[in-house]
Parts: C-alpha cells; sequence; structure tokens
C-alpha cells in the first residue's frame, strides 16, 4: 500500500518565499523578487498617453493592447502573484575588431549590448525552472520574456528590483540597468518583496541631453519617432533627419545608459556574461550587404527583424556605410554601392543613393538617373550632408 502523499507546501508562508527566491537565484538570475498580480495601472495610463499623443510611433509591442498587456489576469486566469527575475547583459570584453584581407580600410558596425549574445534564454530556461517548481506545488506558471503580454519593467519595479531611470529604463540599486527582465506570472499565493526602490537618479540628466536624437522629451518619456533603437526596427525609408546621427549602431543604441553614472560606475559588480553564443559587439558591414537572405536571417535572425525581411537591416546597413566608411572610398565600397544602385528594390536603391551621394561617388549615380521611383528621386534631390 502506497503512502498517503505529503500535502503541497503553503505558498502563502515567507519560509515557502525566501525558498522560492534562493532557488531562483541558484538558477542563475542576478536580481529577482515578487509582486502581485493586480492590474498595473500606472503603466497603463502612460502607454495610453503615449498611443495617443504619437510618441509611440507604429510600434506594437505592449503598445498594441494596453488593457491585455497591463492585466496579469489576461495572460494567466486566476494570477495572484509575478515573480520577476533579471539576468545581467554586462559585457566585460573588448570591441571586436573587425578585419578585411585587403587594401580597404574596414567598415564596421556596432550592436548594441543587449544584442550581442542571446541574454534570453538563459533568462527563459531559469524562469522556466521556477515554473516547474511552481506547478510540482500545484500552482499554475508561466514564464514571459521579451514578449507582449506583460510591461517586464513595471512588475519590476513593483517588485522592488529598481527604479524608472529618467531614460525610461529599470536601474537596479548598486548594479545599474544593464539587465533583460522576464517574470512568471502564477496562481500561487506568494508573499510580495519589498516594495518599489528609492529613485536613485536625482537632479541628474545626462541621458537626456547625451540622447543622439533628443528622444527622451522628459523625464522617463520616449518620443519613439526620434528613438535609434526603434528607428533601425521600423520599416520603411529611414528619417533623413537622423540618418547621419545613426552613425555605426546597426541594432539598438546604448547611450542613454553609457551615459548613467550609476549603470557605468555600478555594471562591473554584477557578472559579464559575454561567453553566451552571439553575433559579438561589431560587424562587418560590407560582409552584411554581401549575405544572402538566408545567411543573414541564420545570423540575426534572434533581433527584432521587421516582416522577418532582411531588406531592413541592409538599408540600415546603407545608412552606416555612408556614415562610416573612408574617403575616397575603396573598391569594396564601390562594388557594394554600384551593386545596390542597380538593385531591384527601390527602397534599397534609395539609400545607395543617399550613400553614394554622402561618399562623393558621384559618378556611380548615372546608374539611376533615369530611376522614376519616387523615393530614388527624392533621394537624388534631398540635401545631403557630404562627409
Amino acid at each position: 500500500m502506497r503512502p498517503p502523499k505529503s500535502p503541497p507546501p503553503d505558498a502563502s508562508t515567507s519560509a515557502y518565499l525566501e525558498s522560492l527566491l534562493e532557488y531562483a537565484r541558484s538558477r542563475g538570475l542576478d536580481r529577482v523578487g515578487v509582486t502581485d498580480a493586480g492590474i498595473l495601472t500606472r503603466s497603463r495610463v502612460a502607454l495610453v498617453d503615449r498611443r495617443d499623443r504619437g510618441l509611440a510611433d507604429t510600434m506594437g509591442f505592449t503598445f498594441r493592447d494596453p488593457i491585455r498587456s497591463t492585466d496579469p489576469n489576461r495572460a494567466v486566469e486566476g494570477a495572484r502573484s509575478i515573480l520577476v527575475g533579471a539576468l545581467s547583459y554586462a559585457d566585460s570584453t573588448a570591441d571586436d575588431v573587425v578585419e578585411r584581407p585587403s587594401d580597404d580600410v574596414a567598415v564596421s558596425a556596432r550592436v548594441a549590448r543587449y544584442a550581442r549574445h542571446d541574454f534570453y534564454t538563459p533568462l527563459r530556461r531559469a524562469l522556466q525552472d521556477v515554473a516547474l517548481r511552481l506547478r510540482a506545488d500545484g500552482h499554475r506558471a508561466v514564464v514571459f520574456a521579451d514578449e507582449n503580454d506583460l510591461v517586464d519593467r513595471e512588475v519590476a519595479w513593483r517588485a522592488g528590483l529598481g527604479w524608472w531611470g529618467k531614460n525610461a529604463n529599470l536601474l537596479m540599486p548598486g548594479a545599474g540597468s544593464w539587465f533583460v527582465l522576464g517574470s512568471v506570472v502564477t496562481t500561487a499565493p506568494l508573499l510580495t518583496t519589498s516594495g518599489p526602490a528609492p529613485d536613485g537618479c536625482g537632479t541628474c540628466r545626462r541621458c537626456l541631453d547625451d540622447c543622439p536624437t533628443g528622444a527622451i522629451v522628459d523625464e522617463g518619456v520616449v518620443d519613439a519617432r526620434r528613438c535609434l533603437a526603434w528607428l533601425v526596427q521600423k520599416v520603411g525609408i529611414f528619417p533623413p533627419d537622423h540618418r547621419v546621427a545613426l552613425g555605426d549602431r546597426i541594432y539598438g543604441c546604448d547611450d542613454c545608459q553609457e551615459s548613467c553614472p550609476p549603470t557605468v560606475r555600478l555594471s562591473n559588480r554584477v557578472p559579464a556574461r559575454s561567453m553566451i553564443e552571439g553575433t559579438g559587439s561589431s560587424i562587418d558591414v560590407i560582409e552584411l550587404l554581401n549575405e544572402t537572405d538566408d545567411a543573414l536571417l541564420d545570423r540575426f535572425g534572434r533581433w527584432y527583424v521587421p516582416e522577418r525581411d532582411p531588406r531592413w537591416l541592409r538599408r540600415n546597413a546603407l545608412v552606416i556605410l555612408a556614415n562610416v566608411a573612408p574617403v575616397p572610398v575603396g573598391e569594396s565600397v564601390r562594388s557594394v554601392l554600384h551593386h545596390y544602385l542597380s538593385h531591384h528594390d527601390p527602397m534599397l536603391r534609395a539609400h545607395a543613393v543617399w550613400a553614394a551621394r554622402r561618399l562623393r561617388v558621384d559618378d556611380l549615380l548615372e546608374l539611376v538617373r533615369l530611376d522614376s521611383h519616387p523615393d530614388v528621386v527624392d533621394e537624388l534631390s534631398r540635401p545631403v550632408p557630404l562627409r
């Protein structure tokens, strides 16, 4: 005769909470906390406000349905608690050096820190382990990380992991903002950890002043229409007013974090995970522009590439080429420009026109002199800041 099963542990006790938090840390999470599963009223108001004022631009994500993304019960029916985990993406390695086996000078593009390596896979694995433990104890538990179902920064703030910085990032006391966030929404009646951390920004406004496009329009308010991290993901013609500001950023923008004193000063207090598989900090622009579509998706498929179409990566790379290629250009740059000025895609031809004009390779423009597509015609007549 089998002995009777032991009753599940009481999830509402402090002992259970401490055991669960310790388990979460043992799975690799750097910071962890718990909040209730009530409606995220503050974020709901902010999301609707930003969307109504046009500050969200055409972004979807949590802006698409603020009612859903701010109600944990929409994600998990009967939810009572949310465990929030943070994983550091501080990167201690030196920037990669792009080398070219020719007389041409290498043309490289920067990748934002969070996108250099796959930090979300170890984050999700750790959270999934926590969810499995909660399920074993008789509770529903679902993991959410980098998805549209929940405003991760808001629940992390409510769980006491950090404070809302003026750059709209969550800053963690003693650590800064180099973290990816994820949550386990559960029906377990967990006790909550400490409330929101006290503000640590004070009178500092370096992130506002150092944003290359002035996208931080108020404390904690970002205008996506100017934010380079969004513009590299947005479909369409890259805004001419922000092309020079893009510099060499192929994906993401770290400026508002790199100028943040707590983040810069404290980031070395958390473990770096630069050995996780990923793209690294720099990419060869010429190589990217010469890759096949399949190869580009294979290399960068875990990034948010609009419509899963590599043409948007190529568009960004052409803008970067115009910004950083040495003048006078080398043969590899001329060859790439020739290819894209003859490309079947008018959007790419248009950006190649801007690049050729900015790099003073006017002789190649003969390839598009008779081009009648409006995007190309616009680029031929648009004022261009020369290099």
